[in-house]
């Protein structure tokens, strides 16, 4: 089992401004993500569904590692297809 951390900007300012959001969706997420991609900074963007959010995508950044969360944010642009 992977361990996961976060950075600081996730828990002060992502967690802040988002209080709704749980570490454990994001984790959920970075293991079974819909779509991932990799950005051009190597950050790592995975996307999943979350029923507590009324089945909205949830977008959840890592660092390059794929194990530290970064950032998190309901996406509503996104589409699976």
């Amino acid at each position: 089992m992977k361990r996961y951390g976060t950075t600081r900007y996730f828990r002060d300012e992502v967690l802040r401004k988002r209080s709704y959001l749980k570490l454990d969706w994001c984790i959920e997420i970075v293991e079974n993500p819909v779509r991932a991609e990799v950005q051009p900074d190597g950050k790592i963007r995975y996307w999943g569904f979350v029923s507590e959010l009324g089945g909205r995508a949830l977008r959840v950044v890592t660092l390059a590692d794929g194990q530290t969360i970064h950032n998190a944010f309901p996406d509503r642009d996104f589409s699976p297809g």
